[in-house]
């Protein structure tokens, strides 16, 4: 039995996924108008 990966197509999702979460919290930040959105952004500016 033979496995096939498609390596370059699985790394090209990562980058795709990691890009797509990046530009939400950004727009997430430009929406809201405010610097600290959720307490993982600052914990310590939160509180």
């Amino acid at each position: 039995m033979r496995i096939n990966n498609n390596i370059p197509a699985l790394n090209t999702h990562r980058m795709l996924t990691m890009n797509t979460n990046g530009l939400q919290k950004t727009l997430e930040k430009l929406s809201s108008g405010k610097r600290i959105n959720r307490a993982a952004d600052d914990a310590a500016g939160l509180a």
